[in-house]
């Protein structure tokens, strides 16, 4: 009987049916299963098989976005009972993240801070069109290991740049990642502008993310 909701649960996130995964995560709270229990042996598969599908180009952005909604969802009903029963997701890191100052592109952004959420990074979202300022305040405050700065716009390009500068200049550089994704942002540009990390999509993202920790 678990064994068949595990498979159940996983196969939903992989369908794209976020209100099954939801509604099937209730039932396995009702049937007495830890919450951690359904989250290693029933989403976190799922996601796998989603995560896999998009790399080999047989899933595309629609559907990871679908999956990572039904997880997300999945997650704020278990969330409440780990913390009843004091359990915590032993935690990959602690990721600050924000789409620069001057862009206001949301989904890509947020679809990485789910798909990081999701695979056991404690995530910090500041939303768009976030000024430098705030970034610094938030790694600050949160002791961040890793900074994801999203830019859509060749013109916001630059402000990924100007935010690795603050961190110089408030003496934070050493102890944060920097991660820069978004369209027109490539691989030569991290390396020019002195990012540790860069990633094409959100898939990308979680794998550089867990490289950034030493956990790949």
């Amino acid at each position: 009987m678990t064994s068949e909701i595990f498979q159940k649960l996983s196969e939903s996130l992989v369908m794209g049916e976020p209100d099954a995964t939801v509604e099937l995560t209730r039932q396995a709270l009702a049937a007495g299963i830890e919450p951690m229990t359904i989250i290693q042996e029933g989403l976190m598969p799922g996601m796998t098989i989603v995560g896999d599908k998009f790399s080999s180009g047989e899933y595309f952005l629609p559907d990871l976005i679908i999956a990572a909604e039904g997880m997300q969802r999945a997650m704020e009903l278990l969330e409440p009972e780990l913390h009843a029963r004091q359990q915590a997701i032993e935690s990959a890191g602690t990721v600050v993240i924000g789409t620069v100052k001057g862009d206001i592109h949301e989904i890509g952004k947020s679809l990485v801070a789910t798909m990081l959420s999701a695979n056991g990074f404690k995530v910090f979202d500041l939303g768009v069109d976030v000024p430098t300022t705030k970034f610094i305040e938030k790694v600050k405050e949160t002791g961040a290991n890793i900074l994801g700065l999203s830019a859509l716009l060749t013109t916001t390009m630059t402000v990924q740049r100007d935010v690795l500068e603050a961190l110089k200049s408030a003496g934070l550089r050493d102890q944060v990642k920097v991660m820069v994704g978004g369209a027109p942002v490539t691989r030569k540009w991290a390396a020019d502008i002195g990012a540790d990390g860069y990633a094409e999509d959100a898939i990308g993202a979680v794998q550089v993310a867990r490289q950034l920790m030493g956990k790949a």
